[in-house]
């Protein structure tokens, strides 16, 4: 009895003394939902080149009441879309999580593999197979996996994207559902990896057929074309048509493309976001998003930026009008989450999977160093070269993602010393223009090249699947096939160009402010698992963003 009262004592005293009461029953009072947005080939300077025309609730609401991360880059190569979305929510590199490119190759085998592709699997929502796809060639957890494990699975994850790569690998493999556009039907689809049938809402959003009535409405300008003077004038070399002897021009008739050419069209519009964040807001309405008891996630990537860069390049009016939309277009998501959720119950984070390159034409009118590199042209080289000196024919299978591709097993087969044969290539492809160093992975460590590029490429190589040779090209370099056209730009190197993107965190207990502190993609997970108060993913090599979560 004595010691009883004892303990009820001290009790007291501590809370008298201001020692905060601890009750188990009580969950913390977290985000009722968090939302992260990929803009697909989003420059971070884009943020601030083209902010004279954001208006006040999109792009200026994150900047203004957010915290900026002005200096976030990739730290890994390649820098492309199903590394770059594995990256952000992973916080980890290639060499982990194992999403090695776009397309990788198996190594052992030399099978082409696409990074979702999953052949044990059929499409839910139309007969095509779009949907025969996974998240199963990821080796970790995603950041949204880790919200479902530290729930018991009660917070519900959702991916939302044109790309169907862009939904599935941030959503994880635990995910509540992910869908993406099909091309073939204009619906949004999924796969049964997810579930057997669609809900009976998607069912009704795709009968209403949005894609074809945006393209209806054609592409022309925002404002007036004289507001454009951070962009070339419309139609210049640098660009690529639509379709082959039109001209790179606005307005665009998006509605006789699409009679002609269907669905597609609507990814190289600023149409194309429109319907994904029309898409994410029927998501949230219908499956209740950030209603429950428990944090949700929404994962969101924004495909059409991607298509209209590669299409147009980065400095055409086409692009300039493309990201002013979006801004429209966020403000509205905006406010919706407010509407719906609760202004100031959510938190978002906007950041992008890779950035662009200035198209090379561009560069070189303008007296920059800068090319195109056929890669195409330099594989038949090195397949004359392998004949001539080692009577190996085929030997190297690709030079894909800036990585040479070997045959091993035919290179050690025909009894010709594997260092011997790389060392040649090497050697070769050293020579060429545009081309900076060659890496031999498997001696990368000791390779006299700079550290902040050595690194990248170690992150970037996952031995099972990624080339023995990386090719590092010159600045203002990037691969061109010899038959491509000349206009837009691609992107897929180290360089700031390439790998310097946003990244804007907004929301509950988040205060504003900007940092110009060198963070990384891989830092993006484990701030998020900090704010949430859950684990990390189980492949992080990030760091919290302390700025963002102190």
């Amino acid at each position: 009895m004595k010691k009883l009262f004892c303990i009820s004592a001290l009790s007291a005293a501590l809370v008298l003394c201001g020692f905060p009461q601890v009750h188990g029953k009580e969950k913390a009072s977290g985000p009722k939902l968090v939302v992260g947005i990929v803009v697909d080939q989003m420059r971070w300077d884009y943020l601030y080149r083209f902010r004279g025309h954001y208006c006040d609730g999109g792009f200026m609401r994150l900047l203004e009441g957010g915290f900026s991360c002005d200096n976030t880059m990739l730290n890994y190569i390649p820098a492309v879309t199903a590394v770059g979305h594995t990256s952000i929510y992973t916080g980890s590199v290639p060499s982990v999580h194992g999403i090695s490119a776009n397309d990788f190759i198996i190594e052992s085998t030399g099978e082409q593999m696409y990074c979702t592709q999953d052949d044990t699997e059929s499409t839910v929502g139309s007969g095509s197979s779009a949907g025969e796809m996974s998240p199963r060639n990821m080796l970790v957890t995603t950041v949204t996996d880790e919200l479902r494990l530290a729930t018991n699975f009660r917070s519900r994850t959702v991916g939302v994207v044109l790309k169907d790569r862009g939904a599935i690998l941030p959503a994880g493999h635990t995910a509540s559902a992910a869908y993406w556009f099909d091309d073939m039907t204009g619906r949004f689809i999924t796969s049964t990896y997810y579930m057997d049938r669609l809900p009976e809402w998607l069912v009704e959003f795709n009968a209403r057929d949005r894609a074809a009535s945006l393209l209806a409405q054609d592409w022309d300008t925002l404002l007036p074309e004289s507001e454009y003077v951070l962009s070339t004038e419309d139609n210049t070399i640098y660009e690529n048509p639509s379709e082959e002897g039109a001209d790179p021009v606005l307005p665009l008739k998006t509605s006789a493309l699409f009679r002609k050419n269907g669905y597609s069209v609507i990814r190289a519009t600023p149409y194309g976001n429109t319907l994904t964040l029309e898409m994410a807001e029927a998501v949230l309405e219908n499956e209740r998003l950030g209603q429950g008891a428990y944090t949700d996630f929404l994962a969101v990537s924004l495909s059409s930026t991607d298509y209209v860069g590669h299409q147009y390049g980065i400095n055409a009016i086409e692009l300039e009008d493309t990201y002013l939309r979006l801004d429209r277009d966020l403000a509205e998501f905006f406010s919706f989450l407010d509407r719906t959720v609760g202004e100031g119950e959510w938190i978002l984070f906007l950041t992008a999977d890779h950035a662009g390159a200035h198209n090379t034409e561009f560069l070189k009118d303008r007296g920059i160093p800068a090319g195109g590199w056929p890669s195409d042209i330099y594989l038949e080289a090195i397949d004359s070269l392998s004949v001539a000196c080692f009577g190996l024919e085929g030997a190297v299978r690709s030079l894909a993602n800036y990585q040479v591709h070997i045959d091993q097993a035919a290179v050690r087969g025909a009894g010709v010393d594997m260092q011997v044969y790389k060392s040649a290539i090497k050697e070769y492809l050293e020579m060429q223009d545009g081309v900076a160093y060659v890496l031999d992975m498997e001696n990368a460590v000791s390779a006299p090249v700079p550290a902040a590029v050595k690194e990248r490429a170690v992150n970037g190589y996952n031995r099972e699947r990624s080339g023995v040779l990386f090719i590092i090209m010159e600045p203002g370099w990037y691969d061109r096939a010899s038959k491509d056209p000349a206009g837009g730009t691609t992107h897929g190197v180290w360089n700031p160009y390439d790998s310097h993107i946003p990244l804007l965190f907004y929301g509950k207990g988040i205060k504003p402010g900007r940092t110009h502190r060198e963070v990384y993609m891989t830092d993006i997970a484990p701030t998020v698992a900090a704010l949430l108060d859950i684990q990390m993913p189980n492949g992080c090599v990030g760091k919290p963003v302390t700025e963002v979560v102190d």
